[in-house]
């Protein structure tokens, strides 16, 4: 990595962890560079204003997310043939590295973002919908699938199902920084995973 594209991920870190903490309209572009040990020019060098550094932690932030679900399940993909496994081993494997953090998930930039979309311009608030929207199209692919051979033991919309899957760890995410116990994300992932396979289950309906 040039030293440029090292700076540039130094300040972003930095801004990255003062968001998920105390929110982007709490998080100073002067506390950022203190941080970081550079002037204001600097700063502005990689970024012209709070929007463009907005718009470049959730890019990163949906690039990560991205490469985690594709790894997950891509995994489970590889240790079973049926979607309905895999995909319960799928999420098997994520609470299980929701649950690894020691300290608890520490936030979500799109949630962050929701909950204060008025301080960004359009740009970022149609990346963050189409950020969402990514999860919702990545599950409903799978669970069409699965609904091919096991037709669901309720009425209901395969597109709400998979929108189950952000909310769940969503929500998880708040309950669990509310509470101050780390597993409870964790734990909700499992909850869902038992309700997929309940809602799949083979046999007479």
């Amino acid at each position: 990595m040039r030293k440029g594209e090292s700076t540039r991920e130094r300040l972003l870190d930095i801004a990255e962890a003062g968001v998920l903490s105390k929110g982007f309209g709490a998080t100073s572009i002067d506390e950022i560079i203190a941080e970081a040990g550079m002037t204001k020019s600097g700063f502005f060098y990689h970024f012209k204003d709070k929007n463009e550094l907005a718009r470049a932690l959730l890019e990163r932030h949906l690039d990560t997310e991205t490469r985690i679900l594709d790894d997950l399940f891509g995994r489970a993909s590889e240790l079973h043939d049926d979607p309905l496994h895999a995909f319960l081993i799928g999420l098997k494997l994520l609470s299980e590295m929701l649950g690894d953090m020691p300290n608890g998930h520490p936030g979500c930039l799109v949630a962050t973002i929701c909950y204060a979309e008025r301080m960004f311009d359009a740009q970022v608030r149609e990346l963050n919908r189409n950020g969402v929207l990514s999860w919702r199209a990545r599950f409903l692919a799978t669970l069409e699938e699965i609904a091919e051979r096991y037709p669901p033991r309720d009425d209901v919309d395969l597109a709400d199902v998979a929108d189950m899957v952000s909310n769940t760890v969503e929500g998880g995410i708040v309950m669990s920084k509310a509470v101050g116990e780390p597993k409870v994300l964790a734990q909700q992932v499992l909850l869902l995973r038992s309700y997929i396979r309940l809602l799949f289950a083979p046999g007479p309906h």
